[in-house]
């Protein structure tokens, strides 16, 4: 008795599953590096409306910025001078090495670049600020001297 081989048909399906396995694994990836990619400032920015801080919260650091870009750190030294970046980033590592966990607020002023404002943001979380916040003002009300008295 002959033996009929059949003849085998080329297959017309595709077998996706290795590809499905190398698309999760590639979506693994990315969401595990994706949020390394973000770069920026941390910035604590405060809900609508903003609230004054609490009494009993340690008295923060005001890093101010100027019309003109300088900028003025509220304690150590004179206030009223301004400081270059490096000065600035000694003067605060040298307070936040004394008192850990202060806050440091940046004011800056309307007129000034946002770019200068987000270079303060940067020092000062250079220097060790574990957080920066920005410094508003409510309308209607004055504003406070740029480089407030100090200790």
């Amino acid at each position: 008795m002959a033996r009929r081989h059949k003849r085998l048909r080329p297959m017309a399906e595709i077998n996706v599953v290795p590809y499905i396995d190398v698309m999760l694994v590639l979506l693994v990836i990315f969401m595990v590096t994706a949020p390394l990619l973000t770069e920026g400032v941390r910035v604590d920015l405060p809900q609508a409306p903003a609230e004054a801080l609490s009494p009993d919260q340690r008295e923060p650091l005001v890093l101010s910025v100027d019309a003109a870009g300088r900028l003025f750190l509220n304690q150590g030294g004179d206030p009223a001078r301004p400081l270059d970046d490096r000065a600035l980033m000694v003067r605060l590592a040298a307070i936040l090495r004394l008192r850990p966990g202060t806050p440091v607020l940046v004011r800056g002023d309307a007129r000034v670049d946002y770019g200068r404002v987000v270079h303060a943001l940067v020092l000062a979380q250079a220097a060790g600020a574990p957080r920066v916040g920005l410094v508003t003002e409510r309308p209607g009300r004055p504003s406070p001297p740029p480089y407030p008295s100090g200790k």
